[in-house]
């Protein structure tokens, strides 16, 4: 198989080098949680991002160069199968190079990358909405039927107040995966009805949980992201999960987290130039999401 000129040539010392340095990287979060998932240690914050994006460990960990970068590939033509994260199913050897070929993409995955990119594009057009102030957490809660986390956190107010607030304040969620998890109480109360059919007309860049997404599409996009691409991605949605949780109306002190009070003036405050800020950080990782989709249905 004869491919097209890559855009970049990585020597086999230099790419080896940067695969070791992203898997210490990436370790740094993943061996907290392998160990805690071997003891039977739940953590309430930092394991969120591995249960409810169930992606293993190693997607992480191992290093892989994206769309248009080849690999220098001392085994040359004739090597054997390849092994994880290099494999068969997505990469091509050609001329003593290694890359990911886009021309293995089904028409479905051609589909999906397509869906992908066009709900970033039009996330990324909207104007961002700071008004929310992380109200999904406490309509997950309301009238107390279903607690999630009960398991491991408290809740840091009384049922009655956390009621209160959600009946008398507007809730304008417009993630169709957190709306789906609000009390059955409470849906009647948010402003708009997210479904996952209107996901592309609603979604905007304020949002804490868009945000978190990148993560979830940078591994849907794999191995045409790129792990440098994933990992920001990921890092980013570790800050976004901790807010989420410091606003909610959970009891964090045992985990060294002071609650965002958001049922205040200050709290509101405080969450909203959080959210501003994290919503700043997504917004490069949103086009450079986007335009590796671009890249990658282009070279197909």
């Amino acid at each position: 198989m004869i491919l097209d000129a890559p855009s970049t040539v990585l020597p086999a010392v230099e790419w080896r080098e940067r695969s070791d340095a992203h898997r210490r990287r990436a370790e740094r979060h993943t061996g907290p949680a392998r160990n805690r998932r071997d003891r039977g240690l739940p953590h309430p914050i930092a394991d969120f991002l591995f249960e409810y994006y169930p992606f293993p460990f190693s997607l992480l960990e191992n290093w892989q160069p994206g769309i248009g970068v080849a690999l220098e590939w001392e085994l040359g033509p004739r090597s054997p199968t390849l092994l994880p994260p290099f494999s068969d199913r997505w990469y091509a050897q050609d001329n003593g190079l290694l890359r990911a070929d886009s021309g293995k993409l089904s028409d479905k995955e051609r589909q999906r990358l397509l869906w992908i990119g066009e709900l970033l594009e039009a996330t990324g057009d909207r104007a961002p909405n700071f008004a929310c102030h992380g109200l999904h957490e406490w309509a997950m809660v309301y009238k107390g039927k279903e607690v999630r986390h009960e398991k491991t956190l408290a809740l840091r107010l009384p049922q009655a107040e956390i009621d209160a607030l959600v009946g008398t304040r507007a809730i304008c969620c417009s993630h169709h995966d957190a709306f789906r998890f609000f009390a059955s109480d409470a849906r009647p109360l948010n402003h708009l009805q997210p479904t996952l059919e209107t996901r592309v007309l609603l979604e905007q860049p304020g949002c804490l949980h868009v945000n978190m997404d990148l993560y979830k599409w940078a591994a849907k996009a794999m191995p045409w992201a790129g792990s440098d691409l994933l990992l920001d991605c990921f890092e980013l949605a570790v800050e976004l999960r901790d807010l989420d949780m410091r606003a909610s109306p959970y009891d964090l002190s045992a985990w060294g987290r002071e609650a965002v009070p958001i049922e205040t003036a200050e709290g509101r405050r405080i969450y909203e130039n959080e959210q501003k800020a994290l919503s700043i950080k997504g917004r490069p990782l949103r086009e450079r999401l986007a335009a590796v989709i671009r890249e990658t249905l282009k070279c197909n």
